[in-house]
């Protein structure tokens, strides 16, 4: 095998995907901002590395003094040519300009607040990059990828999705020298968001986002035009891939009931049991399981008490999910 060549698909590979995180709290005729270059500055080696530290996507930050020619020029280079997967941040002042949202720059004033979500848009739609995510923490963000400001074609383009703070209507809080919704999404890139095999998704952002803020307070908001997604980011897999795979060995048809005996509980020693190496090993993949919801005791309330009293386990809706994946191959 010629790892060198392995490695230089890599690296090509990584080249193809881009973001641009800006974070603007200097304004010349706004208020000051506080939170927004340290939420920019606190996603940038998040979304630069994947969990496993290999490299994710090439950021370049963009913050302090950005004036509207920084960010156009800032946008335009991340949509242009040689990418197929681009990411597009701002942190700092939104306004409402006739059902659009204009990012607001520092030199942003009167008729020219800074960049209206539509310009950004036609940059996208002239784009060759496949997959765009958008991701706005300003007031009145839910504007963006409204039909007005959707102009002609009054639909996102194929592979383009917006994830937004607030509502159309909304402000977007900052508290504590952050934004509050900037923060939350630090932990879903974390790896709060992510699903079992450790895949960072903007729909899963979106999930994981909407349950931080309840009815009264901001609302995050999502559009998407994709037919598939793309990882964000790569987290470890809270079940290993192998394990995920021995699901069609265990289970030999999604209902199908594994059974248990004290052999496979490791902490027996008052059953007065041999120790059973090969059984302990599959009761602790199967608790893996357990603990990601794939797997349920069948009529006991815990794993232990279903394998000391010679019950059975069984696949959750979700773990059939995975068997099935898994015996399609396409896990």
């Amino acid at each position: 095998m010629d790892v060198g060549h392995d490695r230089r698909v890599h690296r090509r590979a990584v080249a193809m995907r881009r973001a641009l995180l800006v974070g603007i709290d200097h304004y010349d005729h706004q208020r000051p901002l506080t939170g927004c270059v340290n939420d920019a500055t606190a996603l940038q080696p998040l979304l630069a590395r994947n969990e496993d530290s290999t490299k994710n996507l090439d950021c370049r930050l963009l913050t302090g003094t950005v004036t509207r020619n920084d960010l156009l020029g800032g946008v335009r280079a991340l949509l242009a040519g040689g990418a197929d997967f681009a990411v597009l941040y701002f942190a700092g002042h939104g306004t409402p300009v006739d059902g659009d949202v204009a990012l607001v720059t520092s030199d942003g004033q009167g008729e020219t607040p800074g960049v209206l979500f539509a310009e950004v848009l036609t940059i996208a739609r002239k784009s060759q990059v496949k997959e765009i995510v958008v991701i706005l923490d300003c007031c009145f963000s839910g504007g963006a990828g409204t039909v007005a400001a959707l102009t002609e074609a009054a639909v996102l383009r194929s592979g383009m999705s917006i994830l937004t703070a607030s509502r159309g209507d909304q402000y977007s809080a900052e508290a504590g020298g952050r934004g509050l919704f900037s923060t939350h999404l630090e932990g879903a890139i974390e790896g709060g968001a992510a699903d079992v095999l450790g895949h960072v998704t903007v729909a899963g952002l979106y999930a994981y986002v909407s349950e931080c803020f309840d009815a009264w307070e901001q609302r995050p908001t999502f559009k998407a035009n994709v037919d598939r997604l793309h990882d964000l980011r790569r987290c470890e897999p809270s079940v290993p891939l192998p394990t995920l795979h021995k699901l069609l060995e265990w289970f030999p048809d999604p209902a199908h009931h594994y059974q248990l005996d004290p052999t496979y509980e490791p902490d027996k020693s008052q059953s007065g049991l041999d120790p059973h190496p090969e059984h302990e090993e599959i009761f602790d993949q199967l608790q893996k399981c357990r603990a990601n919801k794939l797997v349920e005791p069948v009529d006991h309330q815990h794993m232990y008490f279903a394998a000391m009293e010679s019950g059975s386990c069984r696949l959750t809706p979700l773990g059939r999910h995975y068997w099935q994946m898994a015996k399609r191959g396409t896990l």
